[in-house]
């Protein structure tokens, strides 16, 4: 599978309980070769941004965010990218903050 995100958007199908990005979080992908980037905001999120790579059909890059209540949050993550059965670009996350608690957690995520 050759994997393109440029200009795709996606959305949380669920999210460990001490993640901030829920259904209402939108993120808009952006792809120049193996390099990759987004904006994301919605819900508990105002603002955030991530960047990073593609290895294999997979993705590892890091983020931050500024939150509801004006916490700037940051972390990193790595994803592994499938087809849904819909034809559906599906991202498997394995994230970790880089900040307070340091806690980690796994959220899925579709295209939309």
């Amino acid at each position: 599978m050759e994997i393109n995100l440029n200009d795709k958007k996606f959305k949380s199908l669920s999210n460990s309980s001490n993640g901030e990005v829920s259904d209402s979080t939108i993120f808009h992908y952006h792809q120049k070769n193996k390099m990759i980037w987004a904006e994301y905001s919605g819900g508990d999120i105002l603002k955030g941004n991530l960047i990073g790579k593609i290895v294999k059909h997979s993705l590892e890059f890091s983020y931050q965010h500024l939150n509801q209540t004006l916490e700037i949050m940051t972390g990193k993550c790595k994803s592994r990218i499938e087809l849904s059965e819909s034809g559906k670009i599906q991202m498997f996350e394995n994230w970790e903050w880089t900040c307070k608690d340091f806690s980690k957690g796994k959220s899925t995520l579709i295209e939309i």
